[in-house]
């Protein structure tokens, strides 16, 4: 949701238990602004993302919300692959998009989280999940999500003993190509540190960095 110069994303309601948090997200918007908005228009617990170009100093940011009094978590590079090129790699495991409740039942318990709704199961949604199999076992899990004719890349994960493999980049490459068939002119994602060393292999760039902000508790 927009709301003034910032996006705001909120957790689904719960029917249970207490509203977890929102996210305000903020490129070129001062820290105070950021605050400000976030404090007038928030539903309860909220972080704050505010990002910065790969060539800009992030030093009147972090100033900015320190005075504020936000404690800085972490930082995360954004990065965006065009979709023009899409590497091709021999596959080390199976492949395959997740389409059966069997499967995607499997992938939750792995995961020890759901992973995948049944009504995202179908071959036209607007979510798709990809799984390794190693003796149909699942190894290894990615989701894309297509928002706008962009696709977000979300909980990338590999076993650590299936780890160097090449499974992670074969699955991101088919997903790729899927993102493209679908109509999608752009892939999108926020990486860990570890991970930005893997996407460029795949032909992401980093355009950005995200820096994750919580307020200090009163």
């Amino acid at each position: 949701e927009r709301v003034g110069r910032l996006w705001v994303v909120r957790d689904a309601p719960r029917k249970r238990g207490e509203y977890r948090r929102e996210e305000w997200i903020g490129n070129g918007v001062t820290p105070e602004e950021i605050d400000r908005t976030a404090r007038e228009h928030t539903r309860g617990r909220f972080a704050v993302c505010a990002i910065h170009g790969v060539n800009e100093s992030d030093q009147s940011l972090r100033a900015g919300f320190k005075a504020l009094g936000y404690r800085l978590g972490g930082t995360e590079p954004v990065m965006v692959h065009e979709l023009k090129r899409i590497p091709r790699f021999e596959g080390p495991v199976e492949i395959v998009r997740v389409t059966t409740e069997d499967l995607a039942e499997r992938i939750n318990k792995a995961a020890r989280f759901r992973q995948i709704l049944p009504e995202h199961l179908g071959t036209d949604t607007p979510l798709r999940q990809y799984a390794a199999l190693v003796e149909d076992k699942p190894v290894g899990w990615v989701r894309s999500v297509d928002v706008e004719q962009a696709t977000w890349c979300a909980d990338m994960f590999v076993l650590p003993e299936f780890r160097r493999r090449g499974i992670a980049r074969a699955m991101m490459a088919q997903m790729l190509r899927d993102d493209r068939r679908c109509g999608s002119k752009l892939a999108v994602l926020t990486a860990s540190h570890a991970g930005a060393k893997l996407y460029p292999l795949v032909g992401y760039r980093q355009i950005a960095t995200l820096m994750l902000y919580t307020p200090r508790k009163n």
